[in-house]
C-alpha cells in the first residue's frame, strides 16, 4: 500500500471508485509549503498551504498512468508525513488497526509540470535539468510537509 496526498479531483470519492478497485480514504490533510494553482488541472506550487487528504491504494501505478507521469504531465515526489497534534511521524495511534495504513512517515503526492497543465510557467521552481529534479530540489531545500488530523473523517 501506498499513502498519497490527494488535493484535486482525487478527493472525490466517486472520481477516486472509477479509477481504483482497491483504497481507502484516511484523513484530511495539510501540505503546508507547496499551494494549489489551478490551470487546465490543479497542480502545486511553492509557498503558502493546501488541504486535501491522503488515500492509501496499492495501485499506485494507475494513479501514475491517471496522472500522466509517463507523458511528464506530473512528476510523483515523497514528502514527509507528521501528526497535527506534534512533530512526530505517526498520524494515527499504534492501536488503530482500521487504518494503520496511514501510519508511514512519508506520502506520495503528484506535482504538475506548469507549462504542460496551464499555469504560468515562472512559478519559483529551482532550475535544474528536468521538472522533476526542480521539484526534488525545491523540497531538499524547504521545509514541505504534511500534516494530518488523527481522526479519519471520511466524507
Amino acid at each position: 500500500m501506498t499513502v498519497v496526498f490527494v488535493y484535486g479531483t482525487l478527493t472525490d470519492r466517486e472520481q477516486v471508485s472509477a479509477l481504483l478497485t482497491e483504497f481507502t480514504f484516511g484523513p484530511s490533510a495539510v501540505c503546508h509549503g507547496l499551494q494549489r494553482v489551478d490551470g487546465r488541472y490543479p497542480t502545486l506550487v511553492p509557498g503558502g498551504e493546501v488541504t486535501g487528504r491522503l488515500l492509501s491504494t496499492p495501485e499506485l501505478d494507475r494513479l501514475d498512468r491517471y496522472e500522466g507521469v509517463d507523458r511528464g504531465l506530473y512528476c510523483r515526489v515523497t514528502v514527509p508525513l507528521r501528526s497535527a497534534r506534534s512533530s512526530e511521524t505517526n498520524v494515527l495511534d499504534q492501536n488503530d488497526a482500521d487504518h494503520s495504513a496511514f501510519d508511514v512517515e512519508a506520502v506520495a503526492v503528484y506535482v504538475g509540470e506548469p507549462s504542460k497543465i496551464g499555469v504560468e510557467p515562472d512559478v519559483g521552481w529551482p532550475d535544474a535539468d528536468s521538472f522533476t529534479r526542480s521539484v526534488r530540489a525545491y523540497l531538499e531545500t524547504h521545509p514541505v510537509r504534511i500534516t494530518a488530523e488523527p481522526a479519519v473523517d471520511d466524507y
